[in-house]
This record gives structure tokens, sequence and C-alpha cells, in this order.
């Protein structure tokens, strides 16, 4: 080994060139590994050098066989005093040795360590002797068959400081929540419950019961605010803070069993690290119970004595009053019993249903009564005592009501007497759809209230009678101001004097001024009373004085001078062995004059109405005679004037055309006239025959199609056989269908319907022409009266054709009417009797 280049032999081996080559390959491999191996073995003792953490190995004796810088520094010791020392006099307590020696041993019979692999936390000892906590890491393994131990160890003091501290600060803080009187649950990272301080055990009745490790969020006996409504698992405040939501001052319900319910205000966080990490939630339950119980009946009486101070009656105070503490206390139902003015039965007189809760058929407003001892009403109106059951079924005795009831889901019963003086006067009745436990601070607070309510009630019932008789005096009082009559009463005295009680303002409208009240009113009157009709008075005022009814009438000369007519009424009445007169005097004087200027007009109304139809028949005979006396002359005017237009030297003049179309005009006026005069004197005119209408209707249309320049459409159904006369009935045809063609542009249309049903024939004329002003429609059928339209459009007329047309069909027992059409123009409607 001295040399690098001497080969070495080896005995049986021969070296020739190739083995000599061979042998040195092999021995440059041998000093590569050596060389990694230095190199390997250099990096790790620096590395180890380097390391915070102190590395220890040793032997299977417990001897030192490593020892880097970092555990001189940790215990004190180079590695030059420590390597080939045993650990335990270095590194391990004295009280630990003995335990440490029976390891090493028990490792070198066994050849297995059980500490190796683990972190350990264990104590060690340094060179000045401190003993101190270290953590360790520890790896066995055999090297040349036997074990070395490496271990890796650091001082641990602050931790375990720390550790210390918080196992204080833990047991302060269990502690402090175990003194705490609220509640307090907390979860871990997981979700599962790690915390349910005592007093949150004794909220919800589970003792001293241990919360498991698997144990989860959940409502435990939590209810909405309403007391009602469970919670659902999400709903819980420590779960919602569990989500991430923070919860402030949430009321929950506590409904353990067997207890009664509870309330608390929750606050609910979750537990998060700065880095957002969520390690759990929290929630404090502080109990309301008793303040929230307070502010409930303060509310009660509160809202009670703002219902009282609205109502209006009695009764409505009673029923507000009994619904302000059903509200407030969110029990289903509420009623109001009042004992019947004979006492023999207690009427529901009100009730109030929770809405959302269908009591139909259990209460409203349908009337019910019970007898005393029957039902709740009945039965605190027979003890005069309040009932407070949770037995609808049995608990009562009831005619099936309160069964119903229970069906319905109703669990409990109240019932409170409301007393007038010593009896009692009404029942307050109430029922939850849960089963309540008597609770004496609310029986206390509704008796107080049925107190107030008797109270009130009986002061309403007075102030409503006070109120009533006001407003009657107020009423008449009102009423008298507005009359102009005098109402009055008076008493008469033992001695035949009348002294006055009362009398009305109306007073001086009757008398002219204002009657003296310190005399004898008889007298008074006396000197007014007219000459003439004294006697009447005296015997008025004998009959009054006899204590009989009397009325008179008669003039008074009044105190302003003026003579009025008076009439008197009076009715006696004894009071107290007193003898009153009431009694209207009313000023008729009015009455008397319109009454004889009434007779007055009639008289000229009379003579006015007897003129008038002289006039009416004058002007008749004039019109008759008249046109009677101008038919002749015109028919021979008109008769020379056609002779004169066939003569070959007047053919073509103009003269004659004009003369014969005036003389046409006149003959048709005067035809007119004749019928008018005719169809006024009488229905003996007509020449009435069964008639097909129908068929007139299409002859008359098809013959003035023939010279119309509008369309004319038809809608004639078949007819049945209507009696009247053909030539009168074709009038009316004729002058519907000419004025609706006249009075339509040309391109118009005209349309005639005719329907029949079981007791009538109608004909409709409609026609899309100018129309007619709505307001002229009433005078249409007036004699010679034009529409303005017509004027306006200086078509000529005579403003006699409608006129003799309604003649014509009320002669048949018809009628005609005319209304605006459907499309613009005008439709008349003719109806006639089959």
């Amino acid at each position: 080994m001295g040399r690098d280049n001497e080969l070495i032999a080896t005995p049986g081996r021969t070296h020739g060139p190739a083995g000599v080559d061979s042998l040195n390959r092999e021995i440059a491999a041998l000093r590569a590994e050596r060389d990694e191996a230095v190199h390997t073995a250099t990096r790790l003792r620096a590395v180890l050098d380097n390391a915070h953490d102190a590395f220890v190995s040793m032997n299977a004796e417990g001897v030192i066989t490593a020892w880097n810088i970092a555990a001189e520094r940790l215990f004190g010791w180079t590695a030059a005093e420590a390597i080939g020392c045993p650990a335990g006099e270095l590194m391990i307590p004295p009280r630990l040795r003995a335990a440490h020696d029976e390891g090493l041993a028990r490792v070198r019979r066994s050849g297995v360590s059980d500490l190796a692999g683990r972190r350990l936390e264990l104590y060690a000892v340094d060179r000045d002797g401190r003993e101190f906590p270290v953590e360790m890491t520890l790896q066995a393994r055999f090297e040349r068959g036997e074990p070395a131990f490496h271990a890796f160890l650091h001082d641990i003091t602050d931790r375990a400081a720390a550790r210390t501290e918080l196992r204080r600060e833990r047991a302060f803080l269990q502690a402090l929540l175990n003194s705490l009187d609220t509640g307090v649950a907390a979860c871990d990272g997981e979700g599962r419950l790690a915390q349910f301080n005592p007093a949150m055990r004794e909220i919800h009745g589970i003792g001293r019961q241990p919360v498991g490790a698997d144990s989860r969020v959940g409502t435990h006996h939590l209810r909405r605010a309403d007391g009602r409504t469970p919670m659902e698992p999400d709903e819980a405040p420590l779960a919602r803070a569990y989500a991430g939501e923070t919860v402030q001052h949430e009321e929950v319900v506590v409904v353990a069993p067997g207890r009664p319910a509870r309330r608390f205000l929750a606050n609910a966080r979750p537990i998060d690290t700065p880095d957002g990490r969520r390690l759990g939630a929290v929630v404090a339950m502080h109990e309301i119970t008793d303040a929230y119980r307070a502010d409930l009946l303060r509310r009660c009486r509160y809202a009670v004595a703002r219902a009282l101070s609205e109502a209006v009656s009695a009764r409505d105070s009673a029923m507000a009053a009994a619904t302000a503490i059903a509200v407030e206390l969110d029990w289903a139902c509420a009623e109001y019993w009042e004992v019947d003015d004979d006492r023999r039965r207690i009427v529901r007189a009100g009730s109030w249903a929770r809405p959302g809760f269908d009591l139909t058929g259990f209460t409203g407003d349908s009337p019910l009564a019970f007898s005393a001892g029957q039902g709740v009403p009945g039965a605190v109106w027979a003890t005069g005592a309040d009932i407070w059951s949770n037995d609808l079924r049995g608990g009562l005795a009831d005619p099936g009501r309160l069964p119903f009831g229970h069906r319905l889901g109703l669990r409990a019963a109240i019932g409170m007497p409301v007393h007038n003086g010593a009896r009692v006067a009404g029942v307050l009745t109430f029922f939850t759809d849960t089963a309540v436990t008597r609770d004496d601070d609310i029986l206390t607070m509704l008796r107080d209230i049925a107190a107030q309510i008797g109270r009130f009630v009986e002061r309403r019932r007075a102030e409503d009678l006070t109120l009533a008789l006001a407003t009657a005096r107020r009423d008449f009082n009102r009423v008298i101001e507005q009359v102009d009559d005098c109402f009055w009463t008076v008493e008469v005295m033992p001695d035949g004097t009348v002294r006055s009680v009362y009398s009305s303002p109306g007073a001086t409208g009757v008398f002219g001024g204002v009657l003296p009240t310190d005399s004898d009113m008889s007298r008074t009157l006396a000197e007014r009373m007219h000459p003439d009709d004294l006697p009447t008075f005296l015997a008025f005022h004998e009959r009054i004085g006899s204590g009989r009814p009397a009325e008179f009438e008669c003039r008074v000369i009044g105190y302003d001078g003026r003579t009025r007519w008076v009439w008197t009424r009076g009715v006696t009445r004894h009071e107290d062995g007193r003898l009153y007169v009431d009694g209207i005097s009313t000023n008729v004087t009015e009455r008397r004059e319109l009454a004889d200027q009434r007779e007055a007009l009639l008289a000229r109304e009379r003579e006015q109405v007897r003129r008038l139809r002289e006039l009416d028949r004058m002007k008749d005979e004039l019109v008759a005679v008249v046109s009677h006396e101008m038919r002749n002359p015109i028919a021979i005017i008109a008769a020379y004037t056609d002779s004169l237009r066939e003569e070959p030297e007047f053919a073509g003049r103009p003269e004659l055309a004009a003369i014969g179309r005036t003389s046409a005009h006149l003959l048709h006026l005067v035809e007119d006239l004749l019928d008018l005069a005719r169809f006024e004197s009488g229905p003996d005119a007509l020449d009435s025959r069964p008639l097909r209408l129908d068929r007139l209707l299409r002859q008359t249309v098809e013959e003035h199609r023939l010279t119309a320049r509008v369309d004319l459409i038809t809608e004639i159904d078949v007819l049945p056989m209507v009696a009247g006369d053909a030539a009168r009935l074709r009038q009316v045809l004729d002058n519907l269908l000419s004025n609706a063609i006249k009075y339509t542009p040309v391109g118009g249309t005209v349309t005639v319907t005719a329907r029949a049903n079981a007791d009538t024939v109608t004909v409709a004329v409609t026609d899309t022409g100018i129309g007619i002003p709505p307001e002229q429609y009433p005078k249409l059928f007036t004699r010679f009266f034009r529409a303005s339209t017509a004027i306006d459009h200086k078509i000529k007329g005579t403003g006699l054709g409608l006129a003799v047309t309604k003649a014509i069909v009320a002669a048949h027992a018809g009628t005609i009417v005319a209304e605006p059409g459907p499309g613009g123009g005008t439709r008349f409607t003719v109806t006639l009797p089959r």
C-alpha cells in the first residue's frame, strides 16, 4: 500500500499482461469508491455540523459515537469530550438513567426498539446540570451486526412553557365557562361539538351527559321566535356561524322535554385564523325568558289600554281587549261572552281567530249561547272563577264543541270572568294551539284586565247612555231649530192659570215675537186672538184643562202687528201629580193663502183650458175648411195647366211647368192637412182589412228602386197577415222611403228590414244620409217641423210627412220611433200589432 503502482501478488494467481491491466482497473475503482465515500462523509459531516438540531449517535452500549456542533451548543460538551463517553452520563437526568440503561439492554436482547421512528418528548440535562425538555427523533439501525442509534434533538423549553401556559389558560377558560349562567357551545373545524358548558347543558336538559367527539351541530330542541316552529338544522345559530354567518341578538326558544319553553338571545360567530382557515364556531345563549314575559305582559296591558281607548261601545271594548290579549300572547282564538238581560243564557258577543288558523264551525259571527255550567263560558259564569284547562276532550261539561275544537288543533282553554259589581256580566275565553302550563302571572294579568274591562264596560255603558241622550237631545234641538213651528210645554196650575215650561225658537215665526214666560200664558194668548176666533181658543183651553188632547186653528195678532193663521195641537200628560201639556203651534198663513190662491189659479186654468180647446177646435175647422176649399181650385188649376201644356203652341213653356209643380205641391200639402184632420177626428178614417205586409213592402221598394240614386237593400222575412188599410200603410212606406232616399247622398245605402214575433210586426228603414241632431229627435213628428240638417242642405219639404205618418201608424194602434243609424244617418222603426 506504500506505492501506488505496486502490483500486489495474490497467491495462486498468475499475473500476465492482461491480468495486470485488470488488477489496475479494480484498484482504480476501489480508489474512486473510497474517494466518493470520503466526500460523502465530509458532506454529511458538514450538513450535521450546520444543522440547527443536535445530532447524537451511540452504539448498543450507549456510548456516544457522533456529536455535532448543535449538540455541543445544546449540552455544553465538545465533540472530543462527548465521543466515547456514555450518553447516560452526559445527557440523561439522573432520575431517568436507570430507565435508559434498561431500555438499551432490552434492545440488545430483542434487537428491536419500540421508540425508533417516533417523535418523542423527554427531559435532558446539560453540562451545568440544567434539566430541560427536548424533542427527539430516534432512528435505530444494525451496523456490523450490532444496533446503533442516531437521534436529532432540539430544545422545546419555549414550547413546553407555552403548552403549560395554554393548559392553564384552558383550565381558566373552562372554569370561566362553567361558572357562566350564559349557555356557551362551540364546534371544531369539522363541525363536531367541542364545548357544551354546564349552563348550556342545563338549558337543553342533558345534565352531565358528555358530548361525544362524533356529536354534530344540531337544533337541540330549538324553535323559532314564534315558539311553535321547530328550527331546521341549518337554521340553528351555531350551524349558521359554522357556515360563516355572524348571528347577533336572534331570539330562539328552547323547548326541552318535560320543561316549559324558555326564550334566549343567541349570538354566534365563526372562529377563523388570520389566513381564513375555519377553526370552528361558537354560540352564546343569554336567557331573556323573564324579561320577555315582563315585556309581554306589559305589551298586553298596553294593547288592552289602547284597544279600550279606541272602542266605541261597551261590547266593542271587551272584544277589542280580548283580541289584543290573544294577539300579544300568540293564542289561537279569543271570544267575549255576555250574560243576557234575563240572566238565563250567556251569548257570544264577538270572536277572533288567528289569521291562517281555520276554526270554521268552532267560532265566528254566528249566534251561539250556553246555559250556566255549560262549556267554558258557562262554567266560568256559574262559578265566577277563572278556568285553565289542557283537557278539551272531557275536562268540562260541553255539548261537543270542545272536542271539535281539539280536532281542529286547539289544545288549551282559558276562561276569565268579567264582573259588574258582584255579578258576572261577561266572560273572556281564550284557546291555544299548544298545551300551555297554568301561568299565575298571566292569570293575574288577566284578572286585572278583566276587572279593568268590567269597570270600563260599566263606565262605557253609562257614557253610551249619556251620549245617546245627549245625541238625541242635540238632534232634537237641531231639528227644532230648523223647523219654523213652535214646540212648547206648559203646566196647568190648580187655579187654572198656565205656566210656561219650554218654548222653542220657532215662536218668533209663529207669534211675531218671543212669548213672555213670567205671566199666565192663557191670558197672554187670549189677548192676541182675533175677536172672531176667541171662542175657539177658549174651547181649546177648556178641553186641555180637563186633561184631554185638543187642537184648533185661528188667527193670532202677532207682536209685530201682523195677523197670522196658527194651527195648534196639545197633548196632556200627568207627572208627579201635575198636569203638563206638550204642544205644537204652526204658522199656516201661507197654507191658507196658498189654498185661496190655488182655488183662484185652478179657476183661471180651467177657463184657459176651455178657451184653448175652443181655439184648437176652431183652428182645426179653419184648416179643414181652408184645405177643402183650396183643394178644388188647386185641382182645377192643375187640370187647366195640363191641358195648356198639351196644346202645341204652349208645349214646353217653363211658366206652365212651374205652375204645374206648384199646384202639385199645394195639392200634396192640402192632402196632408186633410189627412191629419181626418185621423185626429178618430180611427174611422181607416179601411182596415187583412193584408200581406211583406208583399206591400217589396212592391214599394221595387217602385222606388226605379228612380233611386242610392242602393236599396231589403231584409224582409215572410210576414204573417196583419189588419190594416193598405193604401194608408203604403203611404207610410212611401213617406219613409222617399225621405230616406231624399236625405241620403248619391251612392249611399237605404236598408229595409222586416221581422215578426208572436205579438208584433216590425219594419225598419235605415239610411246612411245626413242624419238628424240628437236634440231634435223629440220634435221630429211635430207638424211643419224640419230638421236643421235638411234646411242646411237646402232640401225642400213641407214638414207634414212624418206627422201624417205617425198619425196613420197610431191609427193602426202601432208605434213609430226615430233614432240615429248604426253607421250614421237615421233609422225609423214602425211596430204594428198582429
